[in-house]
C-alpha cells in the first residue's frame, strides 16, 4: 500500500505503509460473507516477525548503500521470494500488445531508469518519489532487503523496459488492516514509464496478463487486488478495463482509496 498511485497508465501504488485501524467490515454491494473482516492473524503473518526481526538484526545500515543484501539466485531474484510463488519464474505472457514479462529488479541496471520515471510530474503526484536517485532507491532496496512480500519488477515488453511494478502479498501487508484480506491475496502496483506508452489501453492489457499469471501461478490465491487512489480516475478505469470489479472506498493513511479485485472466479466473466 504506497503512498499513492499516477494517472491511468502513470501509475498505481508504491510501498507499505502503516495506518490507522480502520477496518471495512463488508463489501458495500452486498457480498457474501466471505468479504467479512476476520481479525485474526494467519500463522503466517505471525511467523513473519520472527523472520522479519532476525533478518533485521543481520542487515548493516539501513537499507542504503553498504546494507547487507539478501542472498539472490542464479536468476537475479531475492531467496524470499517464496511467499509469492517466485515471481521470477511466471516467465514470459503472450498478450495483444505482444511478449510481455516481469522481470525482478536489478538496482545497478534499473534503478537509473526507474528514478526517471518517478520524476516524471503525472507519475510523483500520486508515487510521491521524486528526487534524487537515492529516493527511489532506498524505496526499492526496502524491498529487496526484506523477506520477500513484496517484490519490485521491471516490465519488458518485446524485449523493452517500460514499466515498473511491484507485486506483494496483500494479506501480509498493512493495508491488510484495511480492508477484509483473505490469505494469500496478492496485490499489484504499476506505472507505466513512457507517456507514450499511456493512454492508449496498454495498462489495461497488461494488468489482466499479470493478475491472471499471478492466480495461475499461485493456486492458493483466490483473487488479486489493487487500491488505486479514488482521484485517479483513469486508473481506476483501467482496471475495471482489465476485468477487476470496483469492491469498496477504503479510507487508507496516505489516501481514499478505490478497492479493485480480479476474483478467479470470475475472470472467465470479467
Amino acid at each position: 500500500m504506497p503512498p499513492n498511485d499516477a494517472s491511468t497508465d502513470a501509475g498505481i501504488d508504491p510501498t507499505s505503509s502503516l495506518g490507522t485501524d480502520t477496518a471495512l467490515d463488508a463489501d458495500p454491494g452486498g457480498e457474501d460473507s466471505e468479504d467479512t473482516l476476520d481479525l485474526r492473524l494467519p500463522a503466517e503473518f505471525l511467523a513473519l516477525f520472527a523472520a522479519t526481526e532476525e533478518a533485521e538484526s543481520e542487515a548493516v545500515g539501513d537499507g542504503g548503500e553498504g546494507a547487507a543484501l539478501p542472498a539472490w539466485s542464479a536468476s537475479g531474484v531475492a531467496a524470499g521470494d517464496d511467499l509469492l510463488d517466485h515471481v521470477v519464474d511466471w516467465g514470459p505472457i503472450t498478450t495483444a500488445a505482444g511478449v510481455f514479462q516481469l522481470v525482478p529488479v536489478r538496482v545497478e541496471l534499473d534503478l537509473p531508469l526507474i528514478s526517471r520515471w518517478m520524476n516524471d510530474p503525472a507519475v510523483a503526484a500520486f508515487w510521491e518519489l521524486a528526487g534524487p536517485q537515492s529516493v527511489t532507491e532506498e524505496h526499492v532496496r526496502a524491498q529487496l532487503v526484506g523477506d520477500g512480500r513484496s517484490v519490485p519488477c521491471v516490465g519488458v515488453l518485446d524485449g523493452t523496459r517500460m514499466s515498473y511494478w511491484e507485486i506483494y502479498r496483500a494479506d501480509l501487508d498493512p493495508v491488510a488492516r484495511h480492508y477484509p484480506a483473505r490469505p494469500h491475496d496478492t496485490g499489484i502496483h504499476l506505472l507505466i514509464g513512457d507517456v507514450s506508452d499511456r493512454g492508449r489501453g496498454l495498462a489495461s492489457t497488461l494488468l489482466r496478463a499479470v493478475a491472471d499469471r499471478a492466480l495461475e501461478r499461485r493456486p492458493a490465491c483466490a483473487r488479486v487486488i489493487a487500491e488505486p487512489d479514488m482521484r485517479n480516475t483513469p486508473s481506476v478505469a483501467a482496471f475495471l478495463s482489465a476485468g477487476f470489479r470496483f469492491s469498496a472506498e477504503v479510507d487508507l493513511p496516505a489516501k481514499r482509496a478505490a478497492l479493485m479485485v480480479r476474483d478467479r472466479a470470475l475472470r472467465d466473466l470479467l
